[in-house]
């Protein structure tokens, strides 16, 4: 879809999309979103948690950068944080997972997984492979502090995850079961997803969801990213962060001229100077706030 011609939301998936996954964006990129965060309003939704987007974006932001133009929903949309300049980052909704459920989630998901095949020995695994977020339950292949490396070996082709994921829905009809990550599966509240933090956005802002657009890594059926597509937003698909930030600098460009980017619009190839080391990005969880 084309971008719209009366653009006043851009949202962005967080890992591949933005940045590598656990990796903290570019400085190049971060340069982007604060040029961005000047002229329309920028959404991060994604899989990960909120100490995630601080680590990952926000403590790589240039000081000048309009925060009160930036809007936060971790964990697939089921939190939103906006910035208070007295108070910082202020929670404005959680729709959380009830004990029991979280209970019933971790459960059912190491069942599966070791079913299938793909409960890695300990000794490939980096951190907690079942994540209790709140209001997110995230499954992890290699643990959740894996190097970006070897996660990108994990699962190449996406076949383990979409198993995975399948049979886990089976079992947990009433939640709602997505790709995330390279390796990564989350569970949510039923009709908890990308395209509810979407929604709820518009009505916050009083802003249409037809001059909303939004880029990620998962648009394909069954990835997190998915919903918003089927949402009726306007979408763009990117390989990687490299490729983002191609798209994100041809948005700056037509902004100002007055014009949008096209969807046709080729991304270079990216430059892996620009970003941290792949092995050296992991990512170890904080204290939520």
């Amino acid at each position: 879809m084309d971008v719209p011609k009366n653009l006043r939301v851009l949202a962005f998936d967080l890992d591949d999309t933005l940045a590598e996954s656990k990796c903290p964006i570019s400085p190049q990129m971060g340069s982007a979103l604060s040029d961005l965060l000047g002229q329309v309003q920028v959404l991060i939704i994604s899989g990960g948690t909120y100490n995630q987007f601080e680590t990952q974006v926000v403590e790589h932001l240039p000081r000048s950068a309009d925060l009160s133009n930036l809007h936060l929903m971790p964990t697939c949309g089921t939190r939103y944080l906006r910035w208070d300049p007295a108070h910082g980052w202020t929670e404005q909704y959680s729709h959380d997972l009830e004990p029991g459920q979280r209970r019933t989630v971790a459960k059912v998901l190491e069942q599966e997984a070791r079913a299938l095949g793909v409960w890695e020995p300990q000794e490939n695994v980096f951190g907690p492979r079942i994540e209790d977020r709140g209001s997110q339950m995230t499954f992890s292949g290699l643990g959740q502090s894996a190097p970006t490396g070897l996660k990108k070996l994990w699962d190449p082709g996406g076949d383990k995850r979409d198993r995975l994921r399948v049979a886990v829905q089976r079992l947990l009809p009433d939640l709602e079961v997505r790709s995330g990550g390279s390796t990564s599966i989350d569970i949510t509240r039923k009709g908890i997803d990308k395209s509810h933090g979407l929604q709820m956005l518009s009505q916050v802002l009083g802003i249409e969801l037809s001059a909303m657009h939004f880029v990620g890594d998962r648009l394909d059926p069954g990835g997190n990213d998915y919903p918003v597509k089927a949402l009726g937003v306007s979408t763009f698909q990117v390989e990687n962060a490299q490729a983002c930030l191609q798209y994100v600098r041809a948005i700056l460009d037509r902004l100002t001229l007055g014009a949008h980017p096209r969807n046709g619009s080729k991304p270079l190839p990216g430059t892996r100077g620009e970003y941290p080391p792949t092995e050296l990005c992991t990512f170890a969880p904080k204290a939520q706030p």
